[in-house]
């Protein structure tokens, strides 16, 4: 395990400090608000400590307002329900007294099913044979002093051009494998919270893939407001997951990402859906007195 990812799961171990209730702690980084992927998995986590049986098979959570990177994180719990094959539990994360997250979380225990369907995996290559992610930005070390100074525990082999480094407006698709840097305990919510980490680096790009704009942008407002995943097999976020994701619309200021998560065998073992606010302030030269 590297000492990045080492980072990563020490974020996502949780202190209990009541019943029902957890703090987690903030990585020591220079930023405005809280990372989205990492409340969003220190809240699963949260919720998946006060399970007895099954493993998650979907969240659904909201950004609420932004979290502060400078004061930890409290995690309260509501046990909705505890069925024989379904678990439901509802996570509001607090900090300054006001709820800045909201998620509701299902666990279910691994069944048979006599139906079973899913989409092909995409035809792509093979995650060794392109460069990772900190090779890439080499070329910008410079100006990206603050990214390459920072933990990285998520392994992503970008394929085709860098969503950020677009020469124009494309296509509403994105491809890239991800995976843990390093190997996990064979801890099955270990791994979704990891995998829920990992789901919120990419997916919003996606959004803006089809525009010339980027989140350097003055103009630029954007942050996600909703997250939604649905786990439908095991599987390990520490082996390469192919990422494929697209945008179906954006409109009235917000902006929606799928994302389809594939192992190498092909098998389908995540969806996703995220819903982020996607707005143009208006430039100074087109405000009229």
């Amino acid at each position: 395990m590297s000492a990045s990812l080492e980072f990563l799961v020490r974020l996502l171990d949780l202190e209990p400090i009541e019943e029902n209730i957890f703090r987690g702690i903030q990585p020591n980084e220079d930023r405005q608000r809280v990372f989205g992927g990492q409340v969003a998995g220190q809240a699963l986590m949260a919720a998946g400590r006060t399970v007895d049986h099954g493993r998650v098979n979907s969240l659904h959570a909201y950004f609420l307002r932004p979290g502060d990177p400078t004061v930890p994180i409290l995690y309260e719990v509501d046990r909705i329900r505890d069925g024989r094959s379904f678990t439901t539990r509802r996570v509001v994360a607090i900090q300054h007294g006001k709820a800045i997250f909201n998620m509701s979380a299902s666990f279910q225990d691994l069944e048979q099913s006599a139906l079973e369907h899913q989409i092909p995996m995409p035809d792509v290559p093979a995650p060794e044979t392109l460069a990772p992610l900190a090779e890439r930005l080499e070329p910008w070390k410079d100006e990206l002093a603050d990214w390459f100074d920072r933990p990285h525990p998520i392994d992503q082999r970008h394929i085709g051009e860098l969503p950020w480094h677009s020469k124009g407006a494309g296509e509403p698709f994105q491809r890239l494998w991800i995976r843990a840097d390093g190997e996990l305990p064979d801890d099955p919510l270990l791994h979704a919270c990891v995998a829920t980490y990992a789901s919120d680096m990419n997916l919003f790009d996606v959004i803006l893939a089809p525009h010339e704009v980027n989140w350097d942008d003055p103009e630029f407002m954007g942050a996600s407001l909703d997250h939604c995943m649905w786990f439908h097999r095991p599987f390990r976020a520490d082996e390469w997951l192919l990422y494929d994701t697209d945008s179906p619309v954006a409109a009235n200021g917000r902006g929606l990402a799928r994302g389809f998560l594939f192992e190498r065998s092909g098998a389908l073992c995540m969806t996703l859906v995220q819903e982020g606010l996607a707005r143009l302030r208006p430039r100074p030269d087109m405000i009229r007195g």
